[in-house]
């Protein structure tokens, strides 16, 4: 396992005033992948979009600006970034002068790029921008009546509806709960499903959705280890996996896997 404790995740830390882009901890992803046996072939493509809702700077006669900022970071980066680390990276900028807002984006984008080792863009939203769609479509799988005693991420719960058939459909759970494992916080978040393949039983789907609830790990490695688990036991020809993570430290994350649609327009829901 990464070593944490030799970083400064987990550890209580000074916010700093100064610019300093050597606060972002890049942790890599090859740990995570190999845990779940796909290494450098990835089974999927996709993206993390990362939102920033408070993201801060001083214009060239020194007045505050405030926008959201979204990061769209590619899954074939070697790296992710910690999430507090890149908190700490925001607000080391809230005291430095940009004679214009696309001189912030361009020193954002360079700073994380690195860090990551793959080209991440920078969008900046105005705060007063609307930006959120409050439902997300297709089979709302909470409102299955189940039993559940598996909190512990458990793969084996997930089977084929029997009798077979093959379908195409969207699914989704508000139910997604795993935990940070520098902190052990608790993440939560909704998960949007989308398949061609044979039919997944509901109940199943929503029971091993639920075992992640005492998981430890990162968002994006929650996001994938559905998507390997779908494939390795149910072999959809398609398949799309999407979370939508509520914010903590004024950040949330989202990411998108599929290997057959390409991510194109992000609408946060109404809980984020």
């Amino acid at each position: 396992m990464f070593a944490y404790q030799q970083t400064k995740l987990g550890q209580q830390t000074d916010y700093s005033s100064q610019y300093d882009p050597k606060l972002l901890c890049p942790l890599p992803r090859l740990q995570g992948r190999d845990d779940l046996g796909i290494g450098d072939i990835l089974p999927f493509d996709g993206v993390d979009i990362w939102h920033n809702y408070e993201a801060s700077w001083l214009n060239a006669k020194g007045k505050p600006q405030v926008a959201i900022v979204q990061l769209i970071v590619p899954c074939i980066s070697p790296y992710l970034i910690e999430s507090k680390s890149l908190k700490l990276y925001f607000n080391s900028l809230n005291f430095m002068k940009f004679d214009a807002q696309d001189d912030y984006i361009k020193l954002v984008q360079q700073d994380l790029s690195t860090a990551a080792g793959a080209a991440i863009k920078v969008i900046v939203l105005p705060v007063e921008q609307s930006y959120q769609s409050n439902i997300l479509f297709g089979f709302c799988l909470d409102e299955i009546d189940i039993d559940c005693q598996d909190y512990d991420i458990n793969p084996q719960l997930l089977h084929c509806a029997n009798p077979p058939q093959t379908v195409t459909e969207s699914v989704y759970s508000h139910l997604l709960r795993s935990n940070c494992p520098v902190t052990n916080q608790p993440d939560w978040g909704s998960v949007k499903i989308t398949y061609t393949g044979a039919a997944i039983e509901h109940e199943s789907l929503l029971r091993y959705l639920i075992s992640f609830r005492q998981h430890n790990d990162f968002h994006e490695q929650c996001v994938e280890r559905i998507f390997t688990d779908i494939m390795r036991v149910c072999w959809p020809q398609k398949l799309t996996v999407q979370a939508f993570y509520t914010r903590r430290g004024g950040l949330d994350i989202n990411p998108y896997r599929s290997n057959f649609e390409s991510f194109s327009v992000f609408n946060r829901l109404s809980r984020q």
